[in-house]
């Protein structure tokens, strides 16, 4: 990672200034694309993204899926920390069964369900044809809350 000794310092001072000892946690940046990171980590940063949504079925064997409790170092597109939340709820969920309550709190556009389904329908669709599968709205989908802690 181009940005290891940044996100490092990041960490460490978030963990100084929390009095955290032994804290783990995985950096990352939301989307597929350098634009879709840096919108979604703004939207994180500001309170306004409190929720995320992953294709639970595309998980590989002995990957770890998000936990409660854990933190997350959300980069930008560029790879630089933005903020750290920490997994409040974690639920696995079929995609004809979202809700319109995760999809507002996911923060994004109008924040309506319809709208979620309008960019995240062919985000996972993407996924799926990346890894050899098909999108059905029976995929299950690993939602997942989280609150900005530094």
């Amino acid at each position: 990672m181009a940005h290891e000794a940044e996100i490092k310092t990041y960490w460490e001072t978030f963990c100084e200034s929390h009095k955290l000892k032994d804290a783990v946690y995985e950096a990352w940046a939301f989307g597929d694309s350098p634009e879709m990171a840096d919108e979604l980590a703004d939207l994180t940063f500001r309170g306004i993204k409190t929720a995320t949504t992953s294709a639970y079925d595309l998980y590989e064997k002995g990957e770890s899926v998000p936990q409660v409790g854990e933190y997350n170092l959300i980069l930008d597109g560029k790879g630089h920390p933005v903020c750290i939340t920490k997994t409040v709820v974690v639920e696995v969920i079929p995609y004809k069964y979202m809700t319109a309550e995760h999809a507002y709190h996911e923060g994004e556009g109008n924040r309506t369900l319809a709208y979620w389904r309008s960019v995240h329908e062919p985000f996972f669709k993407k996924e799926y044809q990346a890894a050899n599968q098909s999108f059905t709205e029976e995929m299950n989908c690993l939602c997942e809350v989280f609150e900005v802690v530094g």
